[in-house]
């Protein structure tokens, strides 16, 4: 049996850093999302008799210091430190230093040692290993090895050290059947301490399958951890898991389906939304999930508006079609505007998510996406610019053209703010962030007509405090970068 000290690092201070978004930074709406994957690694081992303690730093700033303290109380044999593209440094600077407090293996986690698993060894010898992509098994193994069941040769999927030496073992296939997997430890955290505007409060997020069958070539978790084929869980296993959720915590008002795409599988979103139907759950929860602008069934909609899902969170991107091709979106912009128009009509409220600096990007291709925002009518929607992420196609091509600005990792972020580090010839980097803010604020939530109609649609003190605190951090973004603080 070894004891595991997991780790969600805290990042230099910077508040409200978020590892488990999409976009590894602090977001302009200042989000928060429950570590799902973690905790769902970190039941593993626990079902496999292995002690484990998981600290959320990064959302609940835990400084440093107060980490070490806890790690050496605890007495690990092996300490897991997750890591993102922006916070590497600071990330493998505290994995080393817990090693050095405990004594304990030192592991990483994460898209970005993934896919450069020698040179993130290199920046540090105090890191003994990483573990790539879908890493629930391989920890597990891992932690054999701390206990001294087995040797690190022999674990597969891990990049490690021996002496001088940084060695490879073979790739460790995909998990096929993921009901076997046991539900999120969620007694690790507070459910409270994670909020987001656009979710009911407070909100849990659910992994129905993991993969996403799209080519999109900037997205990060199927190009560089779980691959490019939806694996699904079943209906019933997945709806056994809400209802295990609502145990926990009675007070439970959203669960967010997290995978890349739901309806990726249409047939199987319907079943999921006949089980929680069957069970009753629909008159206890509302549920929201990410979504493409491709369902034009009106029925599916419809039965899924049956089984209480409140909103859908759709990838529309971008509003010129000759930027939608060049990230491999499959989709078009005139069926964004069917989709939209039948999810009204089945009653489902939509978050939309768009970007900034697509390849070929321009000021007038910009302004198509800024546009396609306003006529789509989105009940909320995120402003984001693109980030190219080590290990996706996107990554590769901006590299390839010489359009990376930035020199080092923590250029990823702007002192831990949601940025880019693309430039292009027809559009600068500063360009690209004061487009992406004016489709944000401008374009959408400065519109009297925006404000008049969250307010009209406020329904309780709950409601009205969840949205005052999401204007608020809105707010603090725009000052923040009006100030230049």
């Amino acid at each position: 049996m070894a004891r595991v000290f997991f780790l969600n690092p805290s990042f230099y201070g910077v508040k409200n850093f978020v590892r488990t978004a999409r976009w590894f930074a602090r977001s302009r709406g200042r989000v928060g999302r429950p570590p799902d994957y973690y905790l769902i690694a970190v039941a593993v081992l626990e079902k496999a008799g292995h002690v484990c303690k998981f600290v959320d730093a990064a959302c609940k700033e835990v400084p440093f210091e107060d980490i070490e303290k806890m790690a050496k109380e605890f007495k690990p044999n092996m300490v897991v430190v997750t890591t993102t593209t922006p916070s590497i440094y600071n990330d493998i600077k505290q994995a080393a230093k817990l090693k050095e407090a405990t004594g304990a293996m030192a592991v990483l986690i994460g898209s970005h040692v993934s896919v450069l698993p020698e040179e993130s060894l290199k920046i540090d010898k105090g890191v003994d290993a990483i573990a790539k992509r879908e890493y629930d098994h391989t920890l597990k193994d891992l932690a054999d090895v701390a206990d001294g069941k087995k040797k690190l040769k022999d674990v597969t999927g891990i990049t490690y050290r021996d002496g001088e030496k940084i060695l490879s073992t073979k790739d460790r296939p995909m998990i096929e059947n993921l009901d076997e997997l046991p539900f999120p430890a969620w007694h690790h955290i507070d459910v409270k301490d994670y909020f987001d505007a656009g979710k009911l409060y407070p909100f849990l997020t659910i992994i129905a399958g993991r993969g996403c069958p799209n080519g999109c070539t900037f997205c990060l978790l199927p190009q560089t951890l779980y691959g490019r084929r939806y694996r699904l869980r079943s209906a019933k296993n997945v709806v056994d898991e809400i209802e295990y959720d609502l145990k926990l915590f009675p007070a439970l008002k959203e669960v967010m389906f997290e995978d890349d795409t739901l309806t990726a599988d249409q047939k199987r979103c319907a079943e999921i939304c006949d089980e929680i139907i069957k069970r009753g759950l629909q008159k206890k929860l509302s549920f929201s999930g990410n979504s493409r602008a491709d369902i034009f069934d009106i029925n599916l909609l419809k039965k899924m508006k049956d089984a209480n899902f409140r909103m859908l969170v759709v990838g529309y991107e971008f509003g010129d079609q000759k930027v939608l091709d060049a990230v491999h979106k499959g989709e078009l912009v005139e069926n964004m505007k069917k989709f939209s128009k039948l999810a009204k009509e089945a009653g489902i409220k939509i978050h939309g998510c768009f970007m900034i600096g697509g390849p070929g990007e321009t000021e007038e291709t910009a302004s198509k996406t800024i546009q396609l925002a306003k006529d789509l009518g989105c009940d909320t929607l995120q402003f984001s610019s693109l980030v190219p992420y080590p290990g996706t196609e996107f990554y590769e091509y901006c590299k390839k053209n010489n359009f990376i600005k930035a020199t080092n990792w923590k250029e990823w972020v702007d002192a831990g703010e949601q940025s880019t580090v693309i430039e292009y010839p027809a559009l600068s980097k500063d360009k690209i962030i004061e487009l992406t803010d004016k489709g944000l604020y401008g374009g959408f939530y400065f519109r009297p007509g925006v404000i008049f109609h969250h307010i009209k649609t406020t329904r309780s003190l709950s409601d009205f405090s969840r949205k005052f605190k999401g204007f608020v951090s809105l707010m603090d973004y725009w000052v923040r970068r009006k100030l230049n603080i």
